[in-house]
């Protein structure tokens, strides 16, 4: 099948290492679009939760997957969240059409779009990161109660129930630190004269325009791939929320070329088309080792 033409495409919160990550649908979604800019807006790899024994063959082909597309020519801007957070010191870094940053802007068709992961935003990671981390945890836990009960939903001809948008909405702190994280986004935005502002990191996907007396901002959030599973898509100069569940055509099938994978096979990959521009790579055991500090 053909795959949609894309400009750019925006992901985030994906959280590759924990049981709540829907990576095959994640592959399904990259398999079924061609954007010239992809843009990993942080929190994709969960290295807070990450377990070496638990990162399943699907974890890795959303990796391959990626890797695969920088390879085709697909520009990659991978920019770090708080989960992924040890990857800021390479701030600026390429491998094979891959960039790593903290925060990227965009000139699309005229405008300015600021994207960083929000992260900046929470008082709890910066100041009691052992208590962000413990809610993380707590999180992950509800997300695999939540698959638990739809799965009975789902037998009993019911449709899906989220647990956690639920106790999002009826707590009054949680509602009001949403608010606030986007009235801070968007002022700043509009502060620094950029059009477009575009997040991750509080799992809500939301396209909204923002004023105030000094100007007006679209405010994006590519939301996450844990529940929602939904992205950012900018063609024809404009910007659409994507849900996975709301696209008839999917899921195609996985790329056969990734199908069967470990970490070793991964990291040849890398390694092959890393010789290429004769950039060092660490070995399987070094990469290993370091996802598991």
């Amino acid at each position: 099948m053909k795959k949609r033409k894309v400009e750019v495409a925006v992901i985030s919160d994906v959280h590759l290492g924990t049981y709540g990550c829907h990576a095959d649908e994640l592959l399904a979604y990259l398999n079924s679009i061609d954007p010239k800019t992809l843009v990993l807006n942080g929190d994709i790899i969960d290295i807070w939760q990450f377990n070496k024994r638990y990162f399943p063959p699907s974890h890795l082909r959303v990796v391959k997957k990626i890797i695969g597309m920088a390879a085709k020519g697909t520009k990659v801007n991978y920019i770090t969240g708080n989960h992924d957070e040890m990857l800021r010191k390479l701030d600026g870094t390429s491998l094979n059409n891959i960039q790593i940053s903290n925060k990227v802007v965009l000139n699309l068709d005229g405008k300015k779009a600021w994207i960083f992961h929000g992260d900046i935003f929470d008082v709890s990671i910066q100041n009691a990161k052992w208590l962000a981390k413990l809610g993380s945890k707590g999180y992950d836990l509800l997300i695999l109660l939540n698959r638990v009960v739809n799965w009975v939903l789902q037998k009993l001809g019911k449709g899906k129930y989220s647990l956690s948008k639920k106790i999002k909405a009826s707590v009054k702190g949680a509602v009001k630190y949403i608010n606030n994280f986007e009235k801070t986004a968007t002022d700043l935005a509009i502060e620094n004269h950029y059009d477009y502002v575009i997040c991750g990191h509080i799992h809500q996907p939301k396209k909204e325009l923002y004023e105030n007396r000094h100007g007006k901002t679209l405010y994006l959030n590519s939301g996450d791939w844990v529940e929602n599973l939904t992205a950012l898509e900018y063609s024809f100069k404009r910007w659409k929320i994507y849900h996975y569940d709301h696209d008839k055509l999917l899921p195609f099938y996985v790329d056969d070329d990734v199908k069967h994978m470990d970490m070793d096979e991964l990291v040849a990959s890398i390694s092959e088309q890393s010789a290429r521009e004769n950039e060092p790579i660490p070995s399987s055991e070094k990469m290993k080792a370091d996802l598991g500090d």
